[in-house]
């Protein structure tokens, strides 16, 4: 029972967690920031999108077996279906219970953001899949890192700050793309470590296609922008405040450097940290906001 449960966490990728939290934290540092934060929605906002990832966490192990692209001993954390631990009809059930749980919750946000909402929750949960499968995998395509800015940058960054203000801002667009350019960072590291497997199984991530040295540099490059993109708030708090963003450069530049000298099963604590990292400047933001 013991090693099942295990397996099951495992599954979850408990070390990514923390980019779906860190987009829904900015976004209520921006609507504290602005006097408009409700906590209902924002708390929503919160399960949906940790459980839309957990779906898509889930949805990636099952389609990568189904497909042969995970292969037993991978360099990445363990596989559960490809390991045998967990079937294939559980894991694909348990992506549908969970995928189904969060467009549940997404439903009731249409209280805040009218029926409308319904459409951006089918993107989601189409983006869900899509990630892993369908026609088109966007991982398998060099556009995972794309789907990240995208489904954990843009959508609920923005989106959470308009369910809880009725209303967008340039300043929020701005700070959505950066926490999607951070959670890119975690892509990045994630298929850096595996290329040598992705190349075995023909998977064309983007590091495959591109190499080492250009994922190496667009990590840099990435959290670097993110950080520019929000210069102008950083600068209109108290300067203590600016150690924030000041610590958030140097640990990224260190783990750039550490990254540029590892391969294979050593990146898998240097992806938690860039997702802690990625967590704790939100966390940081959200206090800025709240305390400034």
């Amino acid at each position: 029972m013991a090693n099942k449960f295990n397996a099951w966490i495992e599954a979850v990728r408990l070390r990514t967690i923390p980019v779906s939290i860190a987009g829904v934290l900015t976004s209520i540092g921006y609507a504290v920031y602005d006097n408009k934060f409700c906590w209902l929605p924002a708390t929503l906002c919160l399960l949906f999108a940790v459980l839309a990832q957990v779906a898509s966490n889930f949805a990636n192990e099952y389609y990568d077996f189904k497909r042969g692209f995970d292969k037993v001993g991978r360099e990445g954390p363990r596989r559960s279906v490809t390991e045998g631990d967990i079937s294939p009809k559980a894991m694909r059930n348990a992506t549908f219970a969970t995928l189904g749980v969060a467009c549940l919750i997404g439903l009731s946000l249409t209280y805040w953001g009218g029926l409308r909402l319904i459409a951006v929750g089918i993107l989601i949960a189409v983006g869900v899949l899509a990630y892993s499968t369908g026609p088109y995998p966007l991982s398998h395509h060099c556009l995972g890192e794309v789907a990240v800015i995208v489904f954990f940058g843009l959508i609920p960054v923005n989106l959470t700050y308009y369910l809880q203000t009725g209303c967008w801002s340039t300043e929020v667009m701005l700070g959505s793309i950066a926490i999607g350019l951070m959670g890119a960072n975690v892509i990045i590291v994630n298929n850096y470590r595996d290329i040598d497997d992705d190349m075995t199984v023909g998977k064309k991530t983007l590091t495959v296609v591109m190499g080492l040295g250009f994922s190496r540099w667009l990590y840099l490059v990435n959290g670097l922008a993110a950080i520019a993109l929000v210069a102008r708030i950083w600068l209109s708090c108290s300067a203590a405040w600016l150690v924030i963003p000041i610590i958030y450069i140097a640990v990224h530049i260190a783990l750039f450097v550490k990254i540029s000298h590892l391969r294979g099963r050593a990146l898998n604590k240097m992806l938690g940290m860039t997702a802690m990292l990625m967590f704790f400047y939100s966390l940081g933001f959200l206090l800025m906001c709240s305390l400034n």
